[in-house]
């Protein structure tokens, strides 16, 4: 009926699938699909900057985490809005910000030994320099800075005797500079961001099963057998898992040099989501963003939105542990992400009549 009126009102119907959130009226989580499809829209790795906007995001954050059907929780991550606290860190450019998921496999150590080392490893670079702007020199040196360091901290988890050498982790780190957002991955953990409602994909899983990384691994002697590297991991990229790599990290395929992609933030993105496999092994990207804009529009907390992702993706049977942060580029109040409402002006009588005849239930 609210479909009809609105028909009446606006001349078409309006279907909320067209705004990337579901059905107002319903609570429920959103419908299993047969399959998750990766919907994978990719950003180039530097958005160009529009000179027409000065936009600067508002953050705010929120996380949870869920132990799901496993005996163990063995995700870490980090949610630090404002990493300008860090005295000791570089002056860069506000809002400085900085995410991490670390997803655990063989135990937590790895994990948890990344989670407490991430700050030192990734900021205290002598060769990174301290900057009010942001440029491409900055950019490419930063860059750089967090390959080394993602390369540092797995000979770290090497030479840490409390790690077993069968103990990994996979790694994915956002990083916010004003206007700019960094995203540094080596595994399976997935970063999404949401760009006037549009899922985006801001990270590539590192699985046996896609292409490149298959080429890539066969092409330094590893191999793929049954779906895992070297018949043992479900990521091709990891930090830890001495056990199948050579002092250099390669000889197996299996490595912790991440990829790295970037973006101008714009007026257009909303919120970034940062999440573990566990999500994404029951939901796509879109489905994803859409719980997310939902929630805001209710509540317009990023906790709450952190949540209800981490609730659908256990009422889908995800068989993982759970990790979510969301994090919104815009003040709370400011309406973004809030459901869409309609303004029809100036009705006729005979579209009054027709509109009162429906809502009446005539």
């Amino acid at each position: 009926m609210v479909a009809e009126a609105v028909e009446v009102l606006c001349g078409q119907r309006l279907c909320s699938a067209q705004f990337g959130i579901p059905d107002p009226k319903s609570d429920a989580v959103l419908p299993e699909p047969d399959s998750v499809s990766i919907d994978f829209v990719s950003i180039p790795d530097l958005v160009v900057e529009s000179s027409s906007t000065k936009f600067t995001p508002t953050i705010r954050s929120g996380s949870h985490t869920d132990i799901g059907p496993r005996r163990s929780n063995e995700d870490e991550h980090i949610r630090i809005d404002n990493l300008s606290n860090q005295s000791e860190l570089y002056t860069w450019p506000l809002p400085t910000s900085f995410y991490a998921i670390f997803d655990g496999h063989g135990g937590s150590e790895a994990a948890l030994y990344l989670k407490n080392h991430a700050i030192n490893l990734l900021f205290t670079d002598p060769d990174l320099p301290q900057t009010s702007t942001i440029n491409e020199s900055f950019l490419q040196k930063l860059e750089n800075s967090h390959s080394k360091a993602f390369l540092l901290a797995d000979k770290a988890l090497a030479d840490e005797c409390s790690i077993s050498d069968y103990c990994g982790t996979t790694a994915l780190t956002a990083l916010i500079l004003g206007r700019h957002l960094v995203v540094a991955n080596a595994g399976d953990s997935r970063a999404v961001l949401c760009r006037k409602g549009v899922a985006v994909q801001m990270s590539q899983d590192h699985r046996p099963s896609l292409l490149e990384e298959k080429i890539r691994v066969e092409s330094v002697g590893g191999f793929i057998e049954d779906g895992y590297l070297n018949g043992e991991l479900a990521v091709t990229r990891a930090l830890g898992d001495w056990f199948m790599k050579s002092p250099g990290g390669f000889d197996s395929g299996l490595t912790g040099k991440p990829d790295i992609r970037r973006a101008v933030l714009t007026e257009d993105d909303e919120f970034l989501i940062i999440g573990c496999d566990g999500i994404w092994d029951v939901m796509s990207n879109q489905e994803a963003v859409a719980v997310v804009r939902r929630e805001l529009g209710r509540c317009d907390d990023p906790q709450r939105c952190a949540v209800e992702l981490v609730k659908c993706a256990l009422s889908r049977d995800t068989s993982d542990n759970i990790t979510v942060i969301v994090v919104c580029f815009w003040a709370a109040g400011s309406g973004r992400g809030q459901r869409p409402r309609f303004r029809c002006n100036g009705l006729t009588e005979e579209a009054r009549a027709r509109l009162r005849s429906l809502l009446e239930g005539n």
